[in-house]
């Protein structure tokens, strides 16, 4: 193979076209033909200098070289495509035999995710509200200070309007906080139903589910972002007598028919009278004094309840001297506490889905 090739040298010519077929066929790979094709048919190939050197012969000689070249040429290009087409068949029906995938095998499967026990516990909860005939009502997370306190009879001075126990959200005169409690949805849902509390005499019966906000420390019982579940019922009538008697049943329907309640005298600003919530003991029933899950008195608080402050039912629009109601509220991650057994609250904000999938399905 030279590098001066005369266009007009027929057997120099032919001999670099044989050398390119030959260089072609031995090529195993697609590798070994690009470096062909770069020598016998790139731009300093021999082929391609005599093609080039077309131009400096005399008019007379380039038509006969023109003739001579260009076959050639085309020749070795014809020779090099099907050599490709070859190696590229080659290529792929190795890749089918190497990277074949037996889609008889078995093979582990990716773990789906779970259900957080959280959320399917709060549906629980407000699936026991539902059975009776309740509302499931919803606020928004980012309340105004009036939904949030001034509403629920909260004094201006009173300690949980401080930034040391309340998120307030900037600037500092938006009067918008992130809600300390759900019980803004009990305010909102009695400005909504108001009017058909009054001219239909229809009662108020909602429960609220959802998250809360307070400026706590995460540890193992306690954590700046946690749920609660509470309920309110307006209406004629109604008495702490039928209080009692629906955190009975709600109390069963959470921890079995054996469920065993007591009201504690509390304060509340909302409520009047107002009590502590207590479950009898799951642990020791009440009978070991030195037990370590309710101290050895017996019982575990589960949450706050009373008769609405007539404040409130006034805040909404409805006469107080006319209408009574009731009000309670427990934290989701407590009664997911109590109910199997976790120690650790911080186990339920770490996203690990092996917690979540031990609980199933809540029925």
């Amino acid at each position: 193979m030279s590098d001066t090739l005369s266009p007009l040298d027929a057997a120099g010519v032919r001999a670099a076209v044989d050398d390119a077929l030959a260089a072609a066929a031995a090529a195993s790979d697609l590798d070994s033909l690009k470096a062909v094709r770069l020598a016998y048919a790139g731009d300093r190939s021999p082929l391609a200098l005599a093609n080039r050197a077309i131009g400096s012969l005399a008019p007379s000689d380039k038509g006969a070289a023109g003739r001579l070249v260009g076959p050639a040429r085309a020749e070795v290009n014809a020779a090099l495509a099907a050599r490709q087409a070859e190696l590229e068949a080659e290529r792929d029906a190795r890749v089918l035999v190497d990277e074949a995938v037996d889609v008889t095998l078995p093979v582990e499967r990716a773990l789906p995710g779970a259900r957080h026990p959280l959320e399917t516990l709060a549906e629980k909860m407000c699936d026991v509200f539902v059975a009776m005939g309740w509302e499931v009502a919803e606020g928004p997370e980012v309340e105004t200070e009036w939904h949030n306190f001034d509403a629920l009879n909260f004094d201006p001075d009173h300690p949980a309007r401080q930034m040391q126990d309340t998120f307030f959200v900037a600037p500092a005169d938006s009067a918008l906080v992130l809600r300390t409690h759900t019980s803004p949805v009990q305010a909102r849902a009695m400005l909504e139903r108001s009017a058909a509390l009054l001219t239909e005499g229809r009662g108020i019966y909602v429960v609220c589910p959802g998250k809360t906000f307070r400026t706590d420390e995460l540890d193992a019982t306690h954590t700046p972002v946690f749920h609660q579940i509470e309920g309110l019922a307006i209406d004629k009538g109604l008495t702490m007598a039928n209080l009692k008697g629906t955190l009975d049943h709600f109390a069963r329907a959470m921890f079995g028919p054996d469920a065993v309640t007591r009201l504690r005298p509390s304060y509340f600003p909302f409520t009047e009278p107002s009590a502590e919530m207590d479950l009898r003991c799951f642990v020791c029933g009440g009978a070991d004094t030195a037990c370590r899950t309710c101290s050895g008195t017996g019982w575990i608080e589960w949450g706050g309840c009373g008769m609405t402050h007539p404040n409130v039912i006034r805040a909404a629009g409805i006469d107080p001297d006319v209408y009574t109601g009731f009000a309670f509220g427990m934290g989701v991650e407590r009664t997911l506490m109590f109910r199997h057994a976790v120690k650790d609250m911080r186990d339920m904000v770490e996203g690990d889905v092996r917690f979540s999938r031990q609980f199933g399905m809540e029925l």
